[in-house]
């Protein structure tokens, strides 16, 4: 009988629109928005790498080698299997340009391809022409190249270079590669070459770092599964990596997939602050309706009946909020879909997707459900005989202990759907402990924020405005506590966010390359490592150089076990490694556990490896750890672990073997140089004249290549952290209308006692500044724990203050305020104070 009663009592009160819901709607709606906005997009890429998977990867399924070919028996069974093939090998070199005397270097990762390529899509060049004519060239072999590289080099086509010892034509400069995306990072620009117009560069030599892949076009209807079983099976001694279209782009996979997951996050932190204005809507609307509240009381309303009755309004009204927010969150992707599409490298598929709109539905309703109903629980403390003296204030602070367990519940459910849904407790946990946690500290801080003003208010005497403006903020009214804790929590999560996003491009751009060498040197041939240290040397220029040999290998077991079974997805276990060997460990090495084994030592093979990756891996002393290398299959046991610092881009393996057990491995050395920057340039030129094979990558454009992917990552969060503070400023705005009231009373009687407009205006004014400046301080707070916590225990990177970030969220909030107060306080200013305190009586 109550619920019926109350449902036509909600639809009756419902009749009087949406007067004082606008920001509660505002606030839900632009939280679930935002949620499903980025779920939307992240769909329709993931939908995209599904499509075109077979384009990305360049066929329907790819088997790649390190440091080799494929031998005849290897490939008479890929060619078995498909019906159309295509070799490729992919290696870093410098291209080389000579004109005048001058010589100019460019790093390039080059794709070096047969006749069957590409199997799918088009390459786009300019000027326009088939790619096997490009690559044919004249009197000599051919090469496209991308803009960037040729800009770099003052190439145009029909220009000359060199790779390693080969001259090439630039026959074109490429527009699209079909496959660039399944190719995955590279350090340098792409050029594309064929493969049998290297014989004589050198650059294939044994040892040296190149990949090679072999492109499948398979016949209707084959099962990827049992192909992918059936070449693991084969292949298992051999070390080739398998891959399939149903996942040809797997590094942008993972890439979109965990920016996405951050983004969610960053979502519910808007919707916990626009949850904050929900809650602050719902208390000002309820005690706007005291009177029809004491009404009901009066002719009998039961409790239940009167809490179903607005807990029946507030659910329809979050319904209308959600589905504003469902329908911005489909809409926006599809208005916006051409930019994003232009901006991605991927191919997308817009459309609206079902499951991010009903995870961000859930989102919203757990989130409306959390912050309404502590404030609609106070409904039923309230006596008929207070009802009609200030209702809502009279209440106690405490709704009964069975809305606190509802909550409790609700808010567990709330952060362990967003768990389930983002994929990672730990970060989930990590973010939901952090708001809380500035929830409480903002809480905490907007009781001190009053006290304080109350305290200072009599030592303001003989500056009236200031004093007002304090008595206002240690007034019983909860001014302060909606201030602070609505524009508080999304500056909190701004200035988290920024000390973030300051410290990683700190931590890369700046105190990076101060213990970064200046180039990394790569493909240097056994015979040529004397040459190579002697010109290093005698120059007065080079503080250090060090240098290691250098093999790939891929980790296929672990104590018998398939590595992958073993570790899952740790990066380690995810394709080959660099391994290098050691008869002594040098200087710089510590040795954390274990013992290292002797100078000629020649039995069974012995592997020292890194103690933090060891640890992830749940490695001990006297494991077995498999790695193929060049095909060959070697057993180690783990005799120490060492501590290795892959932080200073220097060298750094996680694997070092024992030298017998490596005897008779082709390879190559790797080497760092440090030196002053004015000699890098003399360096290059003399080892590159020396050994044209030899690669050399600068660690600053390495660096650079590096920021350029972080800029985008910062740029996607700073998005939706300026979406949490959006929110914030609705539900400040929302705090400053529902005190246009008590403002509008408060100069009615500063009027009355002789004050001028002006000096109201300048109280109202110092008040919203002082609460701005509180919670920009407090969030300040908030944010820079919460920056230096993700930074320390998630990134685990070092913590400094971005103190430029810092001083402009303090800034921030102090215009917030004041732009907020200041838009509510023309109205109190023009009423007449005798129309005013005549209906307050």
């Amino acid at each position: 009988m109550s619920l019926r009663i109350a449902a036509r009592l909600a639809r009756r009160e419902l009749r009087g629109g949406l007067r004082g819901f606008r920001i509660f709607l505002a606030c839900l709606a632009l939280g679930v928005a935002a949620i499903a906005g980025v779920g939307s997009v992240r769909t329709a890429i993931e939908q995209g790498l599904s499509d075109q998977g077979a384009v990305l990867l360049g066929g329907d399924a790819q088997a790649e080698f390190t440091y080799r070919f494929a031998t005849p028996e290897e490939r008479g069974w890929l060619e078995e299997i498909s019906t159309d093939l295509s070799e490729i090998a992919d290696f870093r070199s410098m291209a080389t340009v000579t004109r005048e005397g001058e010589t100019e270097r460019g790093l390039t990762q080059v794709k070096a391809v047969d006749e069957a390529y590409p199997l799918l899509g088009q390459m786009e060049l300019d000027p326009p022409q088939p790619l096997s004519e490009a690559l044919a060239g004249g009197d000599l072999p051919g090469a496209v190249m991308a803009p960037v590289l040729a800009d770099r080099l003052g190439l145009s086509p029909g220009d000359s270079f060199r790779l390693g010892e080969q001259e090439f034509t630039l026959s074109a400069v490429i527009l699209r590669e079909p496959d660039d995306a399944g190719d995955g990072f590279g350090l340098g620009p792409r050029t594309l070459v064929a493969t049998s117009a290297l014989a004589e560069s050198g650059l294939l030599a044994p040892g040296s770092l190149y990949e090679t892949q072999y492109r499948l076009l398979l016949p209707p209807g084959s099962d990827l599964d049992a192909l992918k079983a059936e070449a693991e099976t084969r292949y298992r001694d051999s070390g080739v990596r398998w891959r399939d279209a149903r996942n040809g782009a797997p590094g942008i996979s993972r890439f979109v997939d965990r920016l996405g997951r951050f983004l969610v996050l960053v979502g519910l932190s808007g919707l916990a602050v626009g949850g904050i204005g929900v809650s602050a809507a719902v208390r000002a609307y309820l005690a706007c309706k005291t009177s029809v509240i004491a009404t009901l009381r009066t002719l009998g309303a039961s409790r239940n009946t009167i809490f179903l009755t607005y807990f029946l309004q507030i659910g329809a009204l979050s319904r209308l909020g959600i589905a504003l927010g469902l329908l911005l969150g489909a809409a926006i992707p599809l208005v916006f879909a051409p930019i994003i599409a232009s901006a991605l490298p991927v191919p997308v598929v817009f459309t609206v997707y079902p499951g991010p709109l009903l995870e961000a539905a859930l989102y919203g309703l757990l989130t409306a459900l959390v912050f309404t109903l502590w404030p609609l629980a106070r409904t039923e403390e309230v006596r008929a005989a207070t009802l009609f003296r200030d209702a809502m204030d009279s209440a106690r602070g405490l709704p009964a202990p069975r809305y606190l367990i509802a909550t409790a519940l609700l808010l567990a459910l709330l952060v362990g759907v967003a768990a389930l849904f983002s994929g990672d407790a730990r970060v989930t946990l990590w973010t939901a402990g952090g708001l809380l946690a500035a929830l409480v500290i903002l809480a905490l801080a907007a009781s001190g924020i009053r006290w304080l003003a109350h305290r200072a208010a009599p030592a303001a005497r003989g500056r009236p405005a200031l004093r007002w403006a304090l008595g206002a903020i240690g007034g019983p009214r909860d001014t302060a506590a909606s201030v602070v804790l609505s524009l508080g929590l999304g500056l909190s999560v701004l200035a988290a966010i920024g000390q973030i996003d300051g410290n990683l491009r700190s931590a890369i751009s700046r105190d990076l390359p101060e213990v970064a060498p200046s180039y990394f040197f790569v493909d240097i041939q056994p015979n040529q490592i004397d040459g190579y240290l002697d010109r290093l040397a005698g120059d007065p220029a080079v503080g250090r150089v060090d240098t290691a040999p250098m093999l790939r290998g891929v980790i296929t077991r672990i104590n018998g076990r398939p590595a992958q079974e073993v570790a899952g997805d740790h990066w380690v276990v995810r394709g080959d490694r660099g391994i290098t060997y050691a008869a002594t460990p040098d200087d710089r090495t510590t040795v954390t556990a274990g013992t290292w084994w002797p100078e000629d030592y020649s039995g069974a093979p012995q592997i020292s490896f890194a103690a933090e990756e060891a640890e992830e891996l749940g490695l001990s002393l006297g494991d077995e750890i498999t790695v193929n290398i060049l095909g060959r299959d070697i057993t180690a046991t783990i005799t120490s672990f060492r501590e290795v610092d892959f932080s200073t881009a220097g060298i750094g393996f996680v694997m070092t073997l024992n030298p017998a057990a490596l005897a008779g491995a082709p390879h190559t050395f790797i080497s760092t140089v440090y030196a002053e920057p004015e000699a890098e340039a003399q360096i290059l030129r003399d080892l590159a004249n020396a050994y044209p094979n030899i690669t050399a990558i600068r660690v600053r454009d390495a660096i650079d290549r590096v920021s350029e992917l972080l800029e985008g990552i910062s740029g996607a969060v700073r998005w939706g952290a300026a979406a949490t503070l959006l929110t914030g400023f609705l539900v400040l705005i929302g705090a400053a209308a529902a005190g246009e009231g008590a403002r509008t009373y408060e100069a009615a009687v500063l009027k009355t006692l002789g004050a001028s407009r002006a000096r109201i205006l300048q109280s109202f004014a110092l008040r919203s500044a002082l609460l701005g400046a509180a919670a920009g301080i407090v969030a300040l707070g908030a944010g820079i724990l919460g920056g230096w916590a993700v930074s320390v225990f998630l990134m685990e990177t070092s913590f400094a203050v971005v103190w430029s970030s810092a001083l402009g969220i303090v800034a921030g909030g102090v215009v917030a305020t004041l732009l907020a107060g200041l838009a509510f306080a023309w109205r109190p200013l023009a009423a007449r104070p005798a129309q005013v305190l005549r209906a307050r009586e």
